[in-house]
């Protein structure tokens, strides 16, 4: 049996395929009585859009590709999840790509994979530069997330050096004054890692506590492991902190277990905090005290931006509304929390 096209539906409701359009489009000026009459001629047809057809004739793919370095860390995971309803909201499939933190797939996902197959790009960069930003001539659109590599891009991020700031002072306000940052790092460039380090640092002056550079612990990467192997090598050296600010709740929880394993109660003896909220931390004993970014509002004002540039560049807005006017690039800044638990808050209920 035939597939049901636009003229059959607008046959058996007695209206026009301009008529049906404008419903299957829901546009305003259609009355309700006319919108219940095509809505019952769908679904009695079983009538489905041609999403395909649709995009091409606008000169798109309707896909847009989300990259992420390591899909099996938590926090991209459930990333993803949101990035992928709101797309989804806005008729658009999701190509969900793993980088590897690997620079050379970084700048073939910044090239659209060397093909016309994904309208836009949603990008968690580590290796790039700024420079591999701006020599991305005939690109297409991209929005980054996390890493601030400089401001010729769209990009959407939590406030990491004023949320680092909050987590410490925290755990100073708990009386502890040895507070060593898991996955801290000193450099002065842009990133997640530099820009929560910051934030540390700012908190320990404001309480006069002198800055040693011995207490940041760097890592590899940000899995479990790496936290648990940083913190059993400060152990090992003879560092006796009172605190930990991990800068994600995977080396928080790595590091969960590093003290478990020496004896050290936890937050009676080192109080623990990570970033991202991941689900982990709430079944974790003790369940995990972290900073949590709204990542529903990441994932919309992503997937945002991009749907404009993706209007942009075409010429042809989604929406059936007028070519947007060219924004200069946006820097968006999303909310975060404090979501404090038994790591921190031993056995008080948590906030």
């Amino acid at each position: 049996m035939a597939r049901p096209r636009i003229k059959d539906v607008a046959r058996h409701a007695g209206v026009s395929e301009k008529t049906v359009s404008n419903v299957i489009n829901d546009y305003t000026h259609v009355s309700d009585r006319t919108r219940r009459v095509v809505q019952e001629s769908i679904a009695q047809l079983g009538y489905r859009v041609n999403l395909a057809g649709r995009h091409l004739r606008k000169g798109r793919t309707g896909i847009i590709a989300l990259v992420v370095p390591e899909l099996d860390v938590p926090y991209f995971a459930e990333l993803a999840r949101h990035v992928v309803r709101e797309a989804g909201e806005r008729s658009l499939t999701v190509l969900i790509h793993q980088s590897g933190a690997d620079r050379e797939h970084e700048l073939a996902a910044l090239a659209g994979f060397g093909s016309d197959f994904v309208d836009g790009v949603i990008l968690s960069p580590l290796a790039l530069t700024a420079d591999d930003l701006r020599e991305r001539a005939g690109a297409p659109p991209t929005v980054l997330l996390g890493e601030l590599l400089e401001e010729g891009a769209d990009h959407v991020a939590i406030d990491n050096e004023l949320a680092a700031r909050e987590a410490t002072a925290h755990l100073i306000a708990l009386g502890r004054r040895s507070v060593l940052a898991v996955g801290g790092r000193d450099d002065a460039g842009l990133g997640t890692a530099e820009a929560r380090t910051r934030g540390y640092r700012a908190a320990l002056d404001a309480a006069g506590i002198a800055y040693d550079p011995s207490a940041l612990l760097p890592v590899a990467s940000f899995r479990m492991s790496d936290g648990a192997a940083a913190v059993e090598a400060a152990l090992n050296r003879g560092i006796r902190p009172d605190a930990l600010l991990c800068f994600n709740d995977q080396l928080a929880l790595g590091a969960l277990r590093a003290l478990h394993e020496r004896g050290v109660r936890v937050p009676e003896e080192v109080a623990v905090i990570g970033f991202d909220d991941v689900e982990g931390g709430r079944f974790s004993v003790p369940t995990l005290s972290t900073v949590a970014p709204d990542k529903a509002a990441v994932a919309r004002t992503a997937v945002q931006l991009l749907q404009r540039r993706i209007d942009e560049a075409s010429g042809s807005p989604s929406d059936g509304t007028a070519v947007p006017a060219v924004l200069s690039p946006q820097d968006r800044v999303v909310a975060h929390r404090l979501v404090l638990r038994e790591s921190t808050e031993g056995g008080s209920r948590a906030r």
